[in-house]
């Protein structure tokens, strides 16, 4: 009873609520005012805004139930771009009336309990009209709650379905109902936008979580009276606010606001009636997009005559932009683009008809149709391509441009599968290639705006690729690959994993480069389907049987797609225990490199990696540059929403100098979104063994037919595959694959022969007649580099725009006349050219345009009104010379001539604007600069209230203005740059309002003041006339022999006294250092060696090796001349030093012709001497070299002298003075060979007297910071101070590939010793290699940085030092041939056996091209057979047509080989030295290794296995014997063993046997020396049937389930009865 009691007071309490739903009753209409404005600017008032404001009344009727009917009465439009709030809106009369047809026609809607259903009107009513009365319904869009008061949902409005909050009051006095509702538009369920131009980037939701470029929000408070079915509204009132800023709105931003009033008047029963036309379904409530898509905001066009206008463009352009770029050519430009896309493919193809034969409108037609960016740009070129109406150059670069710029829709996309298909496009590889990539790029562009499209898109690819595979075509699937990866979609996965290791049956076939193209396919799927590209991409990095650089780019995918911290720690922890050093080392610094990421959205890797390097041990961080590595490094300024990131990979598989790849790519952060704008790789497999090794091998089936007997008796041998020589580079663009190239030794040659073809000698004839016959070119590129594109609606319905535009065009005009004397004959040949006179002239100007702008606000095709930014650059770089050439007398001649209109060269200016115009009255548009020139009263004190006393100070202040001028006086040019800026940063001081206002940068180059300049000469003879053009004779004065004559004096007296040599100036000491050559001045440094031993600090440890290099005698090669002869000897002591060669002829100009004359000269009009000489003079007798430098002005005696003199081929002197009369300052240079400790040395000595300051300022500072990073380096450093105003840098050979330096300063020492060079010195041993390459320096350049990188493996005894340096102890056996080291490819180019006798010497055979050539011992001696024949020692000189050559050295004899892979293999007494070529590293096997860094995977056994055990290691690269009577002696074979005791393995008795093989004696044989080993084995039941005679070849492939010793045969013994 009680529970009815509720349910019916529950039911009458609801009976009585208030209905709050607006009601629009039946019979009545319903009349309102409406007044709505947008407006857009900064918020602050007293500058410049930009707006539209709409005026009706608004009636209102019901038609039934649910369907009404609306009519604006008396609509008005106007305008507003004037000074807020002072200024007031304009009429837009003529708008207003060529809109009235449209505005006055009632619409009709469905509405019922407060929400606005679907909408109805004519098709003659826009869209844009359309739009505006969908902003007063959404004011009747009401979703009330009849049981809350305050609640939130996501409702349905103007600008989509976004987050609304509901706030409901009543107050009963005045019966009034009070309504709030607000609007978040940054969180909607389904947003109105459109973004044109922004398909490649990509959101950066963490990038938003502190900071937001664009922010909006809407408020609607109504006014409500309860009636008794419903409500009334009596007013409603609107207000919108959207704020953006590049940078971050809480920086600054401009905002764009719309207010709307809604007033209820009157009710009548005048009803409102329909058209007689047909109302179609136009939509709903939401925003739709119309002509605004096609209307370029900057710039507002009435076309009426679309074909005449288009004509008239093309005509300015080509008219105004031949000689240089107009000013205006890029908004000409756009405004072509902007009628191409209204203009209707019928008006296009008469426009190619009328102008395609015209070459200078033609070239503007095809740049500009690119641009339209629909799919008629992809029709108009495939169908002028098919017609034969394109070149190839036009196809390529339209098609290119045409697809990143058309909007990608269904029939796009259908164009670009048929241009791609196409059989005459397949005919040429490089069209097919743009045309497939360019069909990947529409498909990712049609995604990005459709996430759910169809896998349909990517159908054809896919059966491409199925053929491909199907036939065997690698070239074919690897582009499909790349279109694939370009289009990124997740239904092209399984395509992708067929051609994957471990997912695919057909993958075994393919190569490695398939493979790797298959997994960076993934990239672009990875970040729509991060997940299923990770359990993909982790199980191939998992799988360690796949290839080292497979599994580094997997993991290069796996980070892109932002692993989570579980991943991360997976690979971690896999990495930890990796064998393979590459894949450890590219990991762990790709994670270590991640770990300093600032990038908000790789926080959550960065910190996963933070972790998961603890896991790591640090001595990955060790591993050398040798291994591949990741390097990744970013900033991000998060209160600026600005950021850029790096990163670059180098991948390896072996620990070669040049790697397999490279791929380095760039990215940027940009107001909350982010975009890969560049990625390069590069792959470098098999280029430096294509460059490098020997092109053709020989063909010898004796030697091919010995090196595989010997592998077929190795252990299950393999080989491992050849690397074929092949280069390729790939270029990305934001994501998508643009081009790329692969290069194989078939392409190279074709291009070889081609080069050397006839075509290419009858186009090179072509072009040289053209230059003689001279020529005119005026070219123009037009181009608009960016379109980016934002519209979003407004609370008005009218779209508010984001947009940035860059257009650019680039003009070049060059003239070329050539005339050669004498005249050439008909057919002459191009060597006759150097016996001519050949006078060149030619002018040339270059000019750019480009335009910038920046928008903001309204844009429809009706009306715009916006803030504008504009940034206009122009830039022209006229020039003139004239060339005159004759090689027979050694003479040029430049002439740099006058040239005109050479006044402003960059003209730069950046403008804002508050801009509004109408369609139907141009004239009337108005642009008003946003800061006003003059600030009125009330505006200034607006402001002064608003900031600070320091800050208002500014606005009564002066524009900002400078101007810098630099003069040439010598050559009469003046450069002026003035910058003029004046911005609104007096407000508020933020990036955003330093851009607002005008800047103005010049840069103008003007003749200076004085006499005009004719012309710039330059000057140059070499040979017996160049004294004829030396203008200004410099000969030695009075004063300067006077000077001299004290210089003797001053010698003299210093001889005299030997004292004052301690206070003597530094030339002084310097001089006699020279003229005494005794054993005492002999050392390192002399000099300063009495300060070091002065020093309190040679206890020190880190002292002593800095001590013990100064103590290192220094003996001189040099041997002064006088000293040969003791008649000489007799003479002065300085005779023929350098002070003696110098001061008896300071100039040479008094003895001796000039070799070389160089004039700068400046034509001017009063005819007086202006500019430089430059005179090069040389003394063969003193080989003494003199150059002046001089001002050819008579007043100016401003000189640069420089003499250097070859004292002997060891040593060279030079002096350099400067200032003037070359008296102001000086400095010598000292170069001088020697030796130390029996070793090449060398040393540089600099002295001088006086210097400039700001010289020496500048050195002593980057000494400072040479002492700062010193240590960082192992740069030993020492203070203690040596001989003032002089430097001395001493250089000592530790070895053929390291130094000893001793750099010593005024104030301290550097030195270091053991410094490693990247070559091998051509000194010792490297020297006499290098007599095979005498006569070609690139080949001796080649091989001493060969030498430098080779691997080198050693063996002393029984310890073995590998070619990845791993050491370990070996026993081997004797008389049988072991694989020390070969080449394991399929192209066996060598092989080098070793043999241990019963004597324990060690016997070499090395196979190579035709050579069987034998090292060994023969009674203490190293000796060598080649083929068979003994070559004695006293005659050891073999040199080979192959680049072979046999050396004798002190202890021993050395094999070179370096172009077959074989850098070295030396014996002595003492050691075996085998040496392989930094491109065989990875390619090598046997008992060295395989020379790939990998000491984790060294011991690997023929058949690839991996054993433990370095005796096992060694005994199964041995040879086995044939038989008992095998004349080499060798009875040992290698067989899989049986475990003598039974074991009990998983639970039951098991027999055993050894997967790795063991040394037995062959049948019928007994062991004399035997030694244990460890083998791994693998067990069977008791009962199984193996024999053991199988046994071997069974079991190698099982897996290891123990390990046990067993014991080897090292050398054995047969009985006669043995066969």
């Amino acid at each position: 009873m009680k529970v009815l009691v509720f349910a019916l007071t529950v039911a009458l309490a609801a009976g009585y609520q208030v209905n709050f739903v607006p009601e629009l009753a039946k019979g009545k209409t319903y009349v309102f005012k409406y007044e709505a404005l947008v407006m857009g600017g900064l918020p602050e008032e007293g500058l410049a805004r930009a707006g539209v404001k709409v005026l009706s009344k608004v009636m209102i009727s019901a038609l039934s139930d649910g369907n009404f009917i609306l009519k604006l009465e008396d609509p008005e439009l106007f305008e507003y771009s004037g000074i807020w709030p002072k200024d007031s809106f304009t009429p837009a009369t003529k708008l207003t009336s060529a809109l009235a047809a449209q505005l006055l026609t009632p619409i009709k809607f469905e509405y019922a309990n407060g929400v606005v259903g679907k909408v109805f009107a004519p098709a003659g009513i826009s869209t844009t009209v359309l739009n505006i009365h969908r902003g007063i319904l959404n004011i009747f869009q009401l979703n009330i709650k009849k049981t809350q008061n305050v609640y939130e949902l996501q409702e349905l409005g103007v600008q989509g379905v976004c987050k609304t909050n509901y706030i409901i009051s009543e107050n009963t006095k005045t019966e009034r109902i009070l309504l709030t509702k607000t609007k978040d538009l940054n969180n909607c369920q389904e947003r109105i936008i459109k973004d044109i131009g922004l398909t490649y980037t990509e959101r950066c939701p963490e990038c938003e979580a502190r900071a937001r470029s664009l922010k909006g929000t809407a408020a609607f408070n109504y006014i409500l009276k309860p009636a008794a079915t419903g409500a009334h509204i009596l007013e409603a009132t609107v207000t919108e606010i959207i704020q953006y800023s590049p940078i971050n709105i809480l920086n600054g931003a401009a905002q764009m606001e719309s207010k709307l009033k809604l007033t209820f008047l009157e009710a009548v029963k005048t009803p409102v009636e329909a058209i007689r036309a047909e109302y179609l379904h136009r939509g709903s409530l939401q925003y739709e997009f119309g002509s605004e898509l096609f209307q370029i905001p900057i710039q507002l066009l009435r076309i009426s005559n679309v074909e005449a206008q288009i004509v008239e463009v093309l005509h300015h352009l080509v008219t105004f932009n031949v000689a240089k770029v107009h000013e205006d050519a890029p908004l000409k430009f756009i405004e072509l683009i902007q009628l191409l896309r209204v203009a209707r493919d019928e008006s296009i193809e008469v426009l190619w008809t009328q102008y395609k034969n015209r070459a200078d409108y033609r070239h503007w037609i095809l740049n500009a149709v690119p641009a339209i960016g629909t799919h008629v740009a992809l029709k108009f070129i495939k169908e002028k391509f098919l017609a034969g109406e394109l070149t190839f150059a036009e196809v390529s670069c339209g098609l290119l441009v045409s697809v990143h710029k058309v909007t990608a829709n269904l029939e796009s996309i259908k164009l670009a599968e048929g241009l791609a298909m196409n059989a005459k496009i397949k005919e040429n590889p490089i069209l097919r290639e743009i045309a497939m990539l360019g069909y990947g790029t529409l498909v990712a562009k049609y995604c990005a705006e459709n996430p759910s499209c169809s896998a349909e898109l990517v159908m054809p690819i896919h059966k491409l690729n199925i053929q491909a595979v199907a036939k065997g075509e690698i070239e074919e699937i690897i582009m499909t690959l790349k279109v694939l990866g370009n289009a990124g979609h997740p239904g092209s996965l399984k395509t992708i994993m067929k051609l994957l290791p471990g997912f695919g049956n057909a993958t075994a076939s393919l190569p490695l480069r398939v493979h790797i193209d298959a997994v960076l396919a993934l990239r672009n799927i990875a970040k729509r389907e991060p997940k299923m590209v990770q359990e993909m991409a982790v199980q191939l990095f998992m799988d360690k049987a796949l290839y080292p650089e497979l599994r580094m780019v997997t993991a290069i995918v796996l980070f892109e797609s932002k692993l989570p911290m579980g991943l991360v720690t997976a690979l971690a922890d896999a990495i930890r225990k990796e064998e393979n050093l590459q894949i450890a080392s590219f990991v762990y610094s790709y994670m270590k490199s991640m770990t300093k990421s600032t990038a908000p959205d790789l926080a959550s890797v960065a910190a996963a990696c933070n972790v998961a390097v603890r896991i790591l041990s640090p001595k990955f961080e060790r591993l050398s540059y040798c291994y591949s590595k990741a390097l990744y490094a970013d900033t991000y300024q998060s209160p600026w929403m600005i950021g850029a990131a790096a990163s670059a990979f180098y991948v390896n598989d072996a620990a070669t100098l040049l790697p397999r790849a490279i791929v380095a790519k760039a990215r940027t952060y940009f107001a909350g979104a982010y975009a890969d704008v560049l990625e390069v790789g590069v792959r470098t497999e098999g280029v430096q063994e294509a460059f490098l090794k020997i092109k053709d091998v020989p063909a010898n089936a004796d030697r091919m037919t010995k090196m595989k007997r010997v592998m077929k008796a190795l252990s299950d041998w393999r080989a491992q595959p050849s690397s074929q020589p092949l280069a390729s580079i790939y270029v990305k663009f934001f994501g998508q694959e643009m081009a790329f190239v692969n290069l194989n030794k078939a392409i190279v040659d074709q291009v070889i022969e081609l080069a050397n073809g006839p075509a290419i000698k009858a186009a090179g004839r072509k072009a040289l007649d053209v230059l003689l016959g001279g020529f005119a070119l005026h070219y123009a590129k037009p181009m608009l580099v960016a379109e980016v594109r934002r519209i979003i609606p407004t609370a008005v319905g009218l779209p508010m725009e984001l947009a940035f535009y860059t257009a650019a065009v680039a003009a070049a005009s060059v003239e070329f006349q050539v005339t050669v004397s004498p005249p050439l004959p008909a057919n002459f040949h191009a060597s006759q050219l150097l016996n001519s006179d050949i006078n060149i002239t030619a002018t040339s100007t270059s000019s750019v345009s480009m335009h910038t702008y920046a928008v903001m606000g309204v844009n429809t095709a009706f009306i715009q009104a916006f803030m504008l930014l504009r940034a206009r650059v122009h830039t022209i770089v006229p020039a003139k010379v004239s060339l005159r050439i004759d090689t027979t007398k050694g003479y040029l001649k430049l002439e740099l001539l006058p040239v005109q209109g050479m006044d402003k060269i960059v003209l730069g200016k950046f403008d804002t604007f508050a801009v509004t115009r109408n369609v139907e009255d141009l004239s009337a548009a108005n642009m008003l600069p946003i800061i006003p020139d003059k600030l009125d009263q009330e505006s200034s004190e607006t402001f002064s209230s608003k900031i600070s006393k320091m800050a208002s100070s500014l606005v009564y202040s002066t524009a900002f203005e400078k101007k810098v001028c630099a003069e040439m006086k010598t050559f009469g040019i003046k450069a002026c740059t003035e910058i003029e800026s004046r911005n609104a940063a007096f407000i508020r001081n933020c990036p955003l309002y330093a851009m607002i206002g005008k800047h103005a940068v010049t840069v103008e180059v003007a003749p200076a003041e004085g006499p005009v300049i004719e012309k710039i000469e330059i000057e140059i003879q070499v040979g017996e006339k160049a004294a004829e053009k030396i203008i200004k004779v410099i000969n030695m004065s009075k004063e300067e022999e006077v000077i001299d004559d004290k210089n003797v004096l001053m010698k003299l007296r210093n001889i005299l006294v030997p004292d004052l040599n301690n206070r003597s100036s530094s030339s002084s000491s310097s001089s006699s250092s020279h003229s005494s050559h005794s054993t005492s001045s002999s050392s390192m440094s002399s000099s300063e060696s009495s300060s070091n031993s002065s020093s309190k600090r040679n206890s020190q440890s880190s002292f002593s090796s800095q001590q013990q290099l100064n103590e290192m005698k220094f003996i001189k090669d040099h041997v002064h001349q006088h000293a040969l002869s003791t008649a000489r000897a007799s003479s002065t002591s300085s005779a023929y030093s350098f002070e003696y060669i110098y001061n008896k002829d300071k100039y040479l100009a008094n003895c001796v012709k000039p070799a070389l004359t160089i004039i700068i000269r400046v034509v001017r009009a009063d005819k007086k001497v202006q500019g430089y000489q430059i005179a090069a003079y040389f003394d063969r007798a003193t080989a003494r070299v003199q150059l002046i430098f001089a001002y050819l002005a008579e007043e100016d005696h401003y000189r640069i002298c420089a003499d250097g003199v070859m004292l002997s081929k060891h040593k060279l002197k030079a002096k350099v003075a400067w200032g003037n009369e070359c008296k102001e300052y000086g400095a010598e240079i000292t170069a001088e060979t020697g030796v130390i400790s029996q070793n090449p040395a060398a040393i540089v000595k600099v002295t001088w007297e006086k210097l400039p300051k700001s010289f020496m300022c500048y050195t002593m500072k980057i000494f400072k910071c040479i002492s700062r990073i010193a240590k960082e380096y192992g740069i030993n450093l020492d203070n203690t101070k040596h001989i003032t105003k002089q430097f001395k840098l001493s250089v000592a050979v530790a070895s053929e590939k390291s130094l000893n330096i001793v750099m010593k300063t005024p104030k301290m020492t550097l030195y270091k010793r053991d410094v490693i060079l990247p070559i091998f010195l051509p000194i010792g041993n490297t020297a006499a290699e290098l007599e095979l390459y005498q006569d070609n320096l690139p080949e001796q350049i080649s091989y001493i940085f060969a030498k430098a990188n080779a691997a080198e493996c050693t063996l002393v005894k029984d310890t073995l030092i590998t070619f990845n340096n791993k050491t370990s102890n070996i026993e081997m056996p004797l008389s049988c041939n072991q694989v020390l080291a070969q080449d394991c490819t399929s192209e066996l180019k060598f092989i080098v056996l070793l043999k241990r006798d019963q004597a324990q010497q060690n016997l070499i055979n090395v196979k190579i091209a035709d050579l069987d050539v034998y090292l060994y011992l023969k009674d203490n001696v190293t000796m060598v057979k080649v083929n068979g024949v003994e070559i004695p020692n006293s005659n050891l000189s073999y040199n080979s047509t192959g680049k072979i050559q046999i050396i004798r050295r002190e202890h021993g004899i050395t094999f070179h080989a370096p172009c077959y892979g074989l850098q070295e293999v030396s014996l002595d007494k003492k050691e075996l030295k085998v040496k392989v070529v930094d491109w065989m590293k990875g390619q090598t096997c046997g008992l060295c290794g395989k020379a790939d860094g990998e000491d984790r995977q060294e011991f690997r056994t023929p058949n690839t296995r991996v054993t433990k055990d370095a005796v096992s290691y060694a005994h199964s690269w041995m040879v086995a014997g044939k038989s008992c009577l095998d004349e080499s002696g060798c009875y040992i074979k290698l067989e899989s063993v049986k475990l003598e005791k039974q074991v009990m393995l998983f639970g039951q008795e098991s027999k055993c046997y050894s997967v790795e093989p063991v040394l037995r004696c062959l049948t019928g044989c007994m062991p004399v020396r035997t030694t244990p080993v460890t083998v791994g084995y693998h067990c069977l039941p008791v009962d199984s049937n193996l024999n053991v005679s199988e046994s071997l070849s069974s079991i190698s492939e099982k897996s290891i389930d123990l390990r046990e010793t067993a014991v080897a045969h090292l050398a054995c013994r047969c009985t006669p009865q043995c066969a």
